[in-house]
């Protein structure tokens, strides 16, 4: 049985014939006039006319002195019919192959062919090839199906060429991404890159990736959240901002989460928690249907209308009706039996807050859907503005849909001195072990003590693609990182490479 080796080795001979007749097997132009899916669809205006089509060579059938190519390009595949006396012979200057050559073509090439359209005898609509271009010779047979997870994770660029479905996914992520600027821009909000690397992290619950900067001799964090720069802006009398970009929180792979990930924080002044919840009820809606081209949904067993209105839920009331704790009231050792009970997790560093969290969780997991959380605690939410009805609790918005929170917004904090305390609170958390509790950031104390004005801040992940969509994280990104591993194949076909 050939071997990947042996393919191999034989398309390097069909490579080095190439060169030997003077062809270019790696052309830098391509001269294409019209994508599969143009001549398909409009056949009628176009029979009889002069195209110029280039694809992936997926089959090669030769009968005599006919032959026929399946091409398939980003839109489809189309048929090339060569009709030997029809098809221009060898011009290895311009990377033309004639009938002669068809052998040193294999499946996976890249071809370019122009002819006029035509419908053979059968009636398939094909290009009658007049000159036929080699574009790229591959070395590699593509796949005519790929089955194992782990091959279709390290090896995308086959998964997504075998599995046009799964092509089709990062379109509609792009989509995605593009209806949320879309909304955004039309709202008058101004777009600003922030940085990636921060002196001093925050906006998150999280553990940064660390990494150093040699020009100035300093450790750096990979941002976990876009928030604090983009409050800055707030102060800077920047009104409505955004930006749109990947974040990096140090944490394990789960079906929801991946340490890098793209993610939109927007921030509004004069605006409250209230206009947010508004805001983005029908910014949802706005990207669902220009993504998904629908409102109804079929998640994890859950059937969710997102064109209706949202239910909205107490924090405390929620907690008080599932375990019987008041979550103001109750010791942490009330919330490490609650955990105990419901067969969840207790660690050695576990504190109220991390504990509430966790029971607040194993109750979202069944929630179908949508549903605003509000009435957060505020030991919970360091970076909220406190609510004026109860000191206790903050003006946190949060989506929760087929069992997932799909994004975070509140009212706030523009207190300087509340701030700092806040803060003060988190460090000492970090201090007793916790390492995602929020970092102490001085020069943002600083800026709210020059001034922000109230203001509502909103963000989400492409998480929210993610589920609806209906796959999980590593399947929901094009390039989901991986240990790094090189099978024996691969060793053999670069003995001189050092891999490790």
């Amino acid at each position: 049985m050939a071997t990947l080796q042996d393919y191999r080795d034989e398309r390097l001979r069909k490579l080095a014939e190439l060169r030997q007749l003077g062809v270019d097997p790696y052309p830098a132009t391509s001269n294409r006039t019209h994508n599969t899916n143009d001549v398909i669809s409009d056949f009628e205006s176009l029979q009889g006319s002069t195209v110029t089509v280039a694809g992936r060579v997926m089959g090669i059938r030769k009968f005599g002195k006919l032959a026929f190519i399946v091409l398939k390009d980003m839109t489809g595949q189309i048929q090339l019919f060569l009709h030997a006396p029809d098809v221009a012979e060898l011009d290895a200057v311009s990377g033309v192959l004639g009938m002669k050559q068809l052998p040193l073509l294999d499946t996976g090439d890249f071809v370019e062919a122009t002819g006029q359209v035509i419908r053979t005898k059968t009636g398939e609509i094909s290009v009658g090839v007049a000159t036929l271009r080699l574009l790229t010779k591959s070395l590699r047979p593509t796949p005519t199906e790929l089955t194992s997870k782990e091959e279709r994770l390290r090896r995308r660029y086959l998964d997504m060429s075998v599995n046009t479905d799964v092509r089709d996914r990062f379109v509609r992520r792009s989509k995605f991404w593009q209806a949320t600027r879309e909304f955004l821009d039309s709202h008058g909000f101004t777009e600003i890159n922030i940085p990636v690397l921060e002196h001093t992290t925050g906006g998150a619950d999280a553990n940064p990736f660390v990494t150093h900067m040699d020009a100035l001799d300093q450790d750096f964090y990979l941002r976990i959240s876009h928030e604090l720069p983009l409050k800055r802006l707030l102060g800077a009398g920047f009104e409505k901002v955004y930006d749109l970009g990947p974040r990096f929180r140090n944490e394990n792979y789960s079906d929801e989460h991946l340490p890098e990930h793209v993610a939109m924080e927007w921030y509004w002044a004069y605006a409250n928690w209230q206009d947010g919840m508004q805001f983005m009820e029908a910014m949802y809606k706005f990207i669902l249907e220009k993504t998904f081209g629908t409102l109804q949904f079929e998640l994890n067993g859950k059937s969710i209308d997102m064109s209706g209105a949202w239910e909205v839920w107490d924090y405390a009331t929620i907690i008080k009706e599932r375990y019987g704790i008041d979550v103001y009231e109750s010791s942490l050792d009330d919330v490490k039996q609650a955990l105990a009970d419901n067969k969840l997790e207790v660690e050695q560093t576990e504190n109220r807050a991390r504990g509430i969290d966790k029971l607040w969780k194993n109750i979202r997991k069944d929630v179908v859907g949508p549903v605003w959380l509000i009435n957060t605690p505020k030991f919970i939410s360091p970076l909220a503005k406190s609510s004026p009805d109860d000191d206790r609790v903050v003006q946190r918005f949060q989506p929760v849909i087929a069992g997932s929170e799909l994004g975070n917004g509140f009212s706030e904090l523009n207190d300087p001195i509340d701030q700092l305390d806040r803060f003060v609170e988190q460090q000492g958390m970090r201090e007793a072990g916790d390492d995602e509790a929020m970092m102490l950031d001085i020069d943002y104390v600083e800026m709210l003590e020059y001034g922000m004005p109230p203001a509502c801040g909103w963000g989400f992940s492409e998480r929210v693609f993610w589920i609806f969509e209906g796959v999980t994280a590593r399947e929901g990104v094009p390039f989901p990182q991986l240990r790094t591993e090189f099978d024996g194949t691969t060793r053999e076909i670069y003995p001189h490479v050092a891999l490790d």
